[in-house]
């Protein structure tokens, strides 16, 4: 069984259809209602109808595998793989309380050590109640070693001891949980360039990423509110959670498209391996 075969399927390629343009109405319809947007699934089948005629494909199954391949060229907007080539390593996770965000920085975090990497987690969501035991709960289950403060501490300060002890302990990546806050943009923005400032300062030549974790099941909402964070932050790519069979796996094809920024990990579950690095190819060939 495949990692993605949770997600609900555009079924349309297995009605025994014939290439008409019945079929690619319903193909733009069936897009649409799996939450690419208009306009992803216009490009979509505008792009499959020239390759159709370009290929000179007769077969609804090679028409199937061809989408597959329009669809991943479509979410092919950058590196999905997380740039860990300094040591320390750090990544930043930002978005909206609900979305999965301190779960998953846990789960990353136990992927990467199985792959044999000291990882540091830093508890830098100060505000939330319980965040820094949420993530505790996650560093103990997986041995993982963890930086924090009291609640309501200097979220900055929290990353300055991650960045002190990640350089005494020789870590291989800091994973930094923040605040889920957008309700008002310049207060997020000023917070995340404190942090920014001291990880320069303390880090200055570690790379780096900025991970917005999305809730799936929220749709277009989802989408909205990443372009805000986008707006308000800047992200390197984006975690998709609950992208299963309550989702509407289209979303993830319309947020890489429009915001022009990878896909990097998506969840599919509540299991601690239910979050794997995104495959373009992969997630088309599950979806179709």
């Amino acid at each position: 069984m495949g990692f993605f075969d949770k997600l609900k399927k555009i079924n349309i390629f297995n009605l025994g259809s014939e290439l008409t343009d019945d079929f690619y109405d319903e193909l733009e319809e069936s897009l649409i209602l799996a939450d690419a947007g208009l306009d992803t699934a216009l490009e979509i089948v505008e792009e499959l109808k020239s390759r159709v005629r370009e290929e000179k494909i007769k077969t609804l199954e090679d028409a199937r595998a061809c989408m597959c391949r329009v669809v991943a060229d479509q979410m092919n907007v950058g590196d999905s793989a997380l740039d860990l080539s300094t040591k320390p390593s750090v990544v930043l996770f930002i978005g909206v309380n609900g979305v999965g965000k301190t779960t998953t920085i846990g789960k990353i975090g136990h992927q990467l050590k199985g792959e044999r990497k000291k990882v540091l987690l830093c508890a830098a969501d100060t505000f939330r109640a319980a965040a820094a035991e949420q993530l505790t709960i996650w560093a103990d289950r997986s041995g993982l070693e963890i930086i924090k403060q009291h609640e309501g501490a200097d979220p900055a300060a929290v990353v300055f001891d991650a960045a002190s002890a990640a350089k005494a302990r020789h870590s291989d990546v800091v994973l930094v949980d923040t605040a889920g806050r957008l309700h008002n943009k310049q207060n997020l923005m000023n917070e995340l360039n404190k942090i920014s400032r001291v990880i320069e300062r303390e880090l200055p030549n570690s790379a780096r990423e900025t991970l917005l974790v999305l809730d799936a099941t929220t749709g277009q909402n989802g989408l909205i509110q990443a372009k805000q964070f986008k707006e308000a932050a800047g992200i390197t790519g984006i975690v998709l959670t609950k992208l299963d069979g309550t989702a509407k796996g289209g979303i993830a094809i319309a947020i890489a498209k429009e915001l022009g920024v990878p896909v990097k990990y998506a969840g599919v579950g509540e299991g601690i391996d239910d979050l794997k690095p995104f495959d373009a190819l992969e997630f088309a060939q599950a979806l179709l």
